[in-house]
């Protein structure tokens, strides 16, 4: 280099690199070694020329090559540096994720071992008409598909939850970022980015843990999910597997549980509500919390109006929706009867392993009216009475349960009494004693004494603590006196008095002593209901019934009840005599409270001892029903009997279960004999004789003038 090259200022910034000076150097060697030619003035000229211009070139490559300089280059290498390390980065993390891929994944079965796993079971309980009366099973509701869905349901879901579900492929890069992010700058798990294949995935296949492993296996698993179904595939089975709280999983259960209404029912606010509850079922279920239920249901809104779900208009009318939530386990004697149902289900057809639908007897108009008897009866007369539970039970008289309550509130108790609870039945047992009695020869004009008796120390005592004197058979069982019952059991055996009771359909062990006469023995509200069943369908013993039918969810009949007529358990004669006497016990005795105007019924009223239960039963040719009122701890009631509470609650049910049923006589009872039996006990009308109903040609004996008693009689009895 030359000494002016040496003064050049780009010369003295920049330093030779090292393989410069070697090739430099290689050239003085070789042009020392080599004859340099004589110029020619051309050539001078040229080489001087030449000269110049390759003292021009290398200045130039050495201003191409100078750095930049100042802020920018700065900038520049800052950023070629960072693009550098994100690439290193890029690779290794790469590899890494690979590892831990093939690491988990290998944990994992064999893909070609993977299916979906069965939904567990749902069996759905629908009452006579189709009315669905509860979802029982792991899921609590049935199997939905999409086309019964609204619209709406699967938008506030998925807008809510996962935006971008109909683009990414099972995992969401975009998503995942923002959560991570997010919890970052808020320095706590606040967002998971999830898809709604991963979180499918989980529920499928994988337990709820948060661990690498866990989260690495959801994503294989989703990836094999976006291929394997279709969006329309994966949303459906998320649907109806997704937790929603309080037991319910799937949608279904969820629009059953919080608002008594199947999913395809559901209003835009109430799906809104329900796609809400993904974030935290329990904090913000609508039956528990449901200030913080609707704050997350205008989020959802929202976010469906933002992603062009519904429009502003739609978004603004659904925040003017009333939400009614009803809660899980309400008074709805409904449960009783799943519960009671679920019980009996296995023994009918097995191991539930797939849908089943039971078909029952239940008529819920008539199930309504018998809860509403229970409680309201319970929450106006049971401070009253000192009664705390009640319970009932009505069917055909062929066994078919129209109605069951299992006590006053399944909320607070979800035990029944109507099936298992078992107590004294008092006086209501007094007909197996008088039909057992009549079976021997006697009639209802038999004639027996009421007075203290006594039989080895045991000295019952009437209700009323008087005695009649001579009365008739028909009159001692319409006023339940104790002694004529005693006095007839000891004449027919206590042993043929319980022999009586399990002919007609009482199942429950019965202790063998007089004592028997007066109900002392313990029998279920269910038993009593069918033993009174033969007098009113003729005097066939049927076994009261609740399943008519159950079937596959693609309709196989997999169980039909035997609807066979039962055993005859009653003579015909007998029965007409029976339903004869029975009859009068609501028009002048003990449950004139039950007295249905107009239409023929037979009953009768039971207190136990100490007045710990009351009870009445009774029928007619349409319906038995009995009722039970008393306390789960067997404390004494107030002088509850089964003349008052029970036979004005029996009153209040059968009066409107009987809208539009044809009026009819009890078997064996005519219109005719139903007038001469009234003229025998009193003279007084008759309130179910009805002349239209009169055969041709017959008319109507006048009744008796009712017997003049005198002042003391009146006011002190007979």
């Amino acid at each position: 280099m030359t000494e002016d090259d040496r003064s050049h200022p780009g010369a003295q910034r920049k330093r030779p690199t090292k393989k410069a000076t070697r090739k430099e150097d290689a050239g003085r060697k070789e042009g020392a070694g080599r004859k340099r030619p004589a110029a020619s003035a051309k050539g001078g000229n040229g080489g001087a020329r030449g000269g110049a211009g390759n003292g021009r070139k290398p200045a130039a490559r050495a201003k191409r090559r100078a750095p930049r300089r100042g802020v920018l280059g700065f900038l520049f290498r800052v950023a070629r540096d960072v693009t550098y390390w994100l690439v290193i980065l890029g690779l290794w993390g790469s590899i890494v994720a690979g590892g831990i891929l093939l690491y988990y994944g290998a944990q994992l079965p064999q893909s070609t071992a993977w299916r979906i796993p069965d939904r567990p079971p749902n069996i759905q309980i629908v009452s006579l008409d189709g009315g669905v009366i509860g979802n029982r099973g792991e899921t609590g509701g049935q199997r939905v598909r999409l086309s019964s869905l609204p619209p709406y349901l699967m938008d506030a879901v998925v807008a809510i939850e996962d935006h971008r579900f109909y683009s990414h492929f099972g995992f969401d890069p975009v998503g995942f970022t923002r959560a991570m992010v997010t919890n970052v700058v808020r320095g706590r798990l606040s967002q998971g980015g999830s898809t709604l294949t991963q979180q499918l995935a989980k529920n499928l296949f994988l337990e709820h843990k948060r661990t690498i492993e866990r989260k690495v296996q959801e994503l294989i698993l989703a990836i094999w999910l976006e291929a394997k179904f279709s969006k329309q595939e994966i949303l459906e089975m998320y649907l109806n597997r997704v937790y929603l709280g309080a037991g319910a999983t799937g949608v279904d259960a969820a629009a059953r549980t919080y608002y008594n209404k199947p999913a395809s029912m559901l209003t835009l606010s109430e799906a809104a509500t329900i796609a809400g509850l993904l974030k935290a079922p329990s904090r913000l279920a609508p039956n528990r919390n449901p200030k913080a239920a609707k704050e997350r249901a205008k989020l959802v809104l929202a976010a469906m109006e933002r992603e062009g779900f519904i429009t502003a208009e739609e978004h603004k009318l659904a925040l003017t929706q009333k939400i009614n939530a009803v809660e899980r386990h309400k008074a709805s004697s409904l449960n009783y009867i799943s519960d009671w149902v679920m019980e009996q289900v296995p023994d009918l057809v097995g191991e539930i392993k797939q849908d089943l639908i039971v078909e029952t007897t239940i008529d819920l108009r008539m199930q309504t009216l018998a809860e509403k008897a229970i409680s309201n009866a319970i929450d106006a007369s049971g401070k009253k009475y000192g009664v705390e539970q009640g319970a009932l039970v009505s069917a055909s008289p062929f066994g078919e349960i129209r109605a069951l309550v299992g006590g006053k509130s399944y909320r607070e108790s979800q035990f029944n009494r109507a099936v298992k609870a078992k107590r004294q039945p008092g006086s209501a047992f007094k007909p197996f004693v008088y039909l057992s009695s009549l079976e021997l020869g006697n009639r209802p004009e038999s004639m027996r004494v009421d007075e203290p008796v006594s039989y080895r120390g045991w000295e019952p005592k009437n209700y009323s603590k008087k005695y009649m004197g001579q009365v008739t058979l028909r009159k001692a069982l319409a006023m339940s006196l104790n002694t004529v019952a005693a006095q007839l059991t000891f004449e027919v055996g206590p042993k043929q008095v319980i022999q009586t009771a399990h002919r007609l359909g009482i199942k429950s062990d019965l202790a063998n002593h007089l004592s028997i006469a007066l109900g002392t023995s313990e029998v279920s509200v269910l038993e009593m209901a069918g033993a009174y069943m033969p007098f009113a369908n003729g005097g066939a013993r049927v076994d009261p019934f609740i399943i008519r039918r159950i079937l596959s969810k693609d309709g196989q009949v997999l169980y039909t009840h035997g609807n066979q007529p039962g055993t005859q358990v009653i003579e015909p004669n007998t029965l007409s005599l029976m339903n004869s006497m029975m009859q009068e016990t609501l028009i002048s005795g003990t449950g004139k409270k039950a007295l249905l105007p107009g239409r023929p019924a037979g009953g009768k009223t039971g207190t136990s001892q100490n007045y710990r239960d009351a009870w009445f039963v009774g029928y007619t040719a349409n319906l038995v029903t009995a009722v039970w009122f008393g306390n789960d701890d067997g404390h004494p009631t107030k002088r509850a009997s089964g003349g008052n509470l029970p036979a004005s609650t029996w009153h209040a049910y059968m009066a409107g279960a009987h809208n539009g049923m044809t009026i009819a006589a009890l078997p064996g009872v005519s219109v005719k004999q139903l007038a001469e039996t009234r003229r025998v006990a009193g003279g007084e009308k008759n309130p179910w004789v009805n002349p239209d109903l009169l055969p041709p040609g017959e008319t109507l004996a006048p009744p008796l003038p009712r017997e003049r008693k005198s002042l003391f009689s009146r006011i002190f009895g007979d």
